[in-house]
């Protein structure tokens, strides 16, 4: 079927691990669109920052300060904002951060483009929601980024400012044509 999403990798969170990973070693490089899906992205520690760092062609996460991003935030309780920042060794999956409260979890979408071509950027766009961790506000973002690096890459690393993911899922999509 046309413009159907192929599963290629799943990372189910039942336990308190630091980082959840998709693609690495389970890449298929046969397409030219990937979409990562979170889902229910829960914490074990209260007040913490979501990340993610795209992985390089030996399944590393990039820490380089190459990601540049830029986005449009949106908050229920309050009215919207822009955020960007060049030069960064990761970048944000969330707006504000997410706790141990009732509700609170990460839940969004990332689309891969360029990730198998050595000779050009990985970008990438980001819609993601959350229960904001200080007062129980939803919030939400959109935007984009870009990996300023001629290199091919191979899926997605998320991880904390603190404490272990404890419950969630990230799954990896090809696009098929």
């Amino acid at each position: 079927m046309a413009g159907s999403l192929i599963k290629i990798d799943e990372q189910i969170v039942t336990g308190a691990v630091s980082t959840v990973a998709v693609g690495g070693a389970n890449w298929d490089s046969s397409y030219d669109v990937y979409m990562v899906k979170v889902n229910g992205l829960k914490v074990d520690t209260d007040g913490v920052n979501v990340y993610f760092r795209i992985l390089d062609s030996s399944n590393n996460a990039e820490t380089s300060a190459n990601y540049d991003w830029a986005r449009k935030i949106f908050k229920a309780n309050t009215s919207f904002s822009d955020g960007g920042l060049t030069n960064q060794t990761l970048d944000y999956f969330v707006n504000n951060n997410i706790g141990t409260g009732t509700g609170e979890v990460a839940n969004g979408i990332l689309h891969l483009f360029n990730f198998n071509n050595a000779s050009e950027y990985s970008f990438y766009t980001l819609e993601e929601l959350e229960i904001e961790a200080s007062a129980g506000n939803l919030q939400g973002l959109m935007g984009g980024g870009v990996l300023t690096l001629t290199a091919q890459h191979k899926g997605v690393q998320f991880s904390l400012s603190s404490g272990n993911f404890n419950g969630g899922s990230v799954k990896l999509y090809g696009l098929n044509k």
